[in-house]
């Protein structure tokens, strides 16, 4: 079976964590977090981050991201992100429509936002006609596949603490950031004082589920209850909780993180001598993004289906999912090489 290119999302079930489901799938179990499983799991979770971390299971990362600024921000305040993030181009308006913020996104060439940018972005502070900011969001790793180095994740925490401002990172594919900086979870997180974080679980080979790991425990008390109003509690949550535990187990994380990290490696180092592509950033996690002849998109997504990332150019998006081998993206540089042979 020819496999998607187009995103960590395409591919089925981890077979490790399809078990966990199957494995947990027998008898009675209490509802709404209330087994001896998810109290298992959230343990693990403060074993993984740190004592301080509080995790809330959700359904998906609109609602990670979206219940993490509504359990931080008042309705006048206001969320400094990257233009090209999630939250501000793909929740189709959710931040505002549920959590009742305004975003401030700052331009992003590479993904990133940085503390000079914030600091400009903190202007009429008190003025009551003006949306106060409060909280700095980033992606880690970003929409464009690039990586905050540690040293700029301390400085933004920093600069947070500093003026009074929240720290939320969007992690959907946060295994992959912990694994290519080699940093524990709890150094990425508590010990550098983020406040809150939606962690990934779907992009990382679960069926289905996040997690929003709280660091400050002021917050803890409100979040459960946005939860439920906002529609994200599940009642079976044992299911969400075994994926998690399997995600942990063994490192399965850092297994998968690797493997797709070297497939885009693997990739990019295929395709670097080809002079009708132009790998357009540093290739840091499990994605290419890569400007490409406009002829050539419509044979390549017959063979490989993946997104147009910007229509106006024609640049591209190469995902690696978990389940992505070397004979499949042989298989994908076979059909680009055959079109630059009829070209």
């Amino acid at each position: 079976m020819v496999k998607s290119l187009g995103s960590d999302n395409h591919s089925g079930i981890h077979p490790k964590i399809l078990e966990s489901l199957t494995k947990v799938n027998y008898g009675h179990s209490p509802s709404y977090g209330t087994d001896d499983l998810t109290q298992e799991v959230r343990a693990l979770f403060k074993n993984q981050f740190g004592p301080s971390a509080e995790t809330f299971f959700v359904f998906n990362g609109t609602a990670a991201n979206v219940l993490s600024i509504k359990t931080f921000l008042k309705s006048y305040e206001s969320v400094i992100c990257s233009a090209d993030s999630h939250l501000n181009l793909d929740e189709c308006g959710a931040p505002e429509a549920i959590a009742g913020c305004k975003l401030l996104p700052l331009p992003s060439p590479e993904g990133k936002i940085t503390v000079d940018q914030c600091r400009e972005a903190l202007i009429r502070g008190g003025d009551q006609h003006y949306s106060q900011a409060r909280m700095i969001s980033i992606t880690q790793p970003t929409e464009l596949g690039t990586l905050y180095t540690y040293e700029e994740m301390k400085s933004l925490a920093v600069f947070c603490k500093e003026n009074h401002l929240y720290f939320h990172i969007d992690g959907a594919r946060f295994i992959l950031a912990a694994a290519q900086l080699n940093k524990s979870f709890k150094e990425l997180t508590e010990d550098i004082g983020v406040d809150v974080l939606s962690f990934g679980g779907t992009k990382n080979g679960l069926l289905f589920g996040e997690a929003v790991i709280v660091f400050n425990k002021e917050k803890t008390k409100d979040l459960k209850f946005f939860r439920k109003q906002c529609l994200q509690l599940p009642s079976k949550m044992r299911f969400l909780s075994a994926q998690f535990k399997a995600l942990f187990t063994n490192e399965l994380w850092k297994e998968i993180s690797m493997k797709e990290c070297s497939m885009a490696l693997y990739l990019a180092e295929k395709i670097n001598s080809i002079k009708e592509l132009e790998i357009l950033y540093n290739v840091q996690v499990n994605s290419v993004f890569v400007k490409l002849p406009k002829a050539w998109v419509k044979p390549l997504r017959e063979s490989h289906f993946f997104y147009i990332w910007n229509e106006n150019d024609w640049s591209a998006r190469w995902m690696m999912s978990f389940d992505i081998e070397k004979n499949d993206i042989d298989q994908f540089v076979d059909k680009i090489l055959e079109l630059k042979g009829g070209a």
